[in-house]
């Protein structure tokens, strides 16, 4: 009989590290008075983000889909009046598989009313030093970060002066499509790295990457979104955002995303109309984050890969 692989691509160590982890966030919160809940991975609706992809499944012989983030479901009980809170749990994106990925992952996401993204911003500095043990935190803008390392004002630069700066800085065997790519390839290939061992939180990025974050102007008079970004040793660890509240404008961008999704020949999922009649409804104004928690295991523990912290990744499961 051909021997069949069954064990758990961790250690019982890292898995009893994981166990200890999680205990540590529910009490970080517990502390604050933030209350953990639970919403739904399995849905109707998808995400309609044009760079993530939802894992489909059938239910009851209909589509459904397993949430890429419980960030619909928290929303929607934050405008039914639940105040603040957080979920700790799994969440599934197609595609994403590595040294830093797995399909099914865990992920870490909470909300704070009536708290802007600087506020949320140092309370994920709290938490990231208490579970790493890292003392040495620098907050910085999207800006700075650009002009410090390369001498580049993100968003004021030309398309061309992207192009340029993006092919003296990184090696590449294509053209990218837009400014936003030339951006995304400068951070990934250039910034983070040299970010340096310790947290960074990067805030104020370009309006044209809001998502679903506010947008306003800064103290140049640029429009920002005001959303922040936080890495450890150049590792991305947690996205976060003032959390957008204009029904009218949140399903503009839903609809801007299909459009997208249409013209670049992308599946295009049913959205969340049902965020829509919540902020209808008067979703309060708060500031949300999503962290990564396998992500943050290996960076606690010195692990290399994400294989190291997941007893079963997708190939074992």
């Amino acid at each position: 009989m051909t021997e069949t692989p069954w064990q758990p691509t961790s250690s019982i160590e890292a898995l009893r590290r994981r166990g200890a982890l999680l205990a540590d966030i529910r009490r970080f919160f517990a502390e604050r008075a933030v209350l953990e809940v639970e919403v739904p991975v399995l849905s109707r609706r998808a995400t309609s983000d044009p760079h993530i992809d939802s894992i489909t499944a059938l239910c009851n012989g209909d589509p459904a889909y397993l949430a890429t983030s419980p960030e619909f479901g928290l929303k929607r009980l934050l405008a039914a009046g639940i105040g603040d809170c957080y979920y700790l749990g799994k969440a599934f994106r197609e595609g994403e598989a590595g040294g830093r990925h797995n399909p099914e992952f865990t992920m870490l996401e909470w909300y704070r009313c009536g708290w802007d993204d600087r506020r949320l911003m140092s309370e994920v500095g709290e938490l990231l030093s208490r579970v790493l043990n890292v003392a040495q935190v620098q907050s910085l803008s999207y800006r700075e970060l650009f002009l410090r390392e390369l001498q580049l004002d993100p968003h004021a630069a030309s398309e061309q002066e992207l192009h340029v700066c993006a092919a003296r800085e990184v090696e590449l065997s294509f053209i990218p499509a837009s400014r936003d790519e030339c951006l995304d390839l400068l951070m990934s290939h250039r910034l983070e790295p040299a970010m340096g061992d310790g947290i960074t939180l990067l805030y104020d990025f370009p309006a044209s990457q809001a998502a679903l974050a506010k947008v306003l102007e800064d103290e140049t008079g640029t429009p920002v979104a005001r959303r922040f970004e936080a890495y450890v040793g150049g590792m991305e660890l947690a996205n976060g955002y003032w959390e957008l509240t204009d029904a009218a404008e949140q399903l503009h961008r839903f609809q801007a995303d299909h459009r997208y999704r249409g013209m670049h020949k992308l599946h295009v999922y049913p959205f969340e109309e049902r965020l829509v009649a919540a902020l209808e409804a008067g979703m309060p104004e708060c500031a949300g984050v999503a962290l990564g928690i396998d992500r943050l295991l290996m960076l606690a523990g010195g692990y290399a890969s994400i294989d190291e912290v997941i007893a079963f990744p997708i190939e074992r499961a």
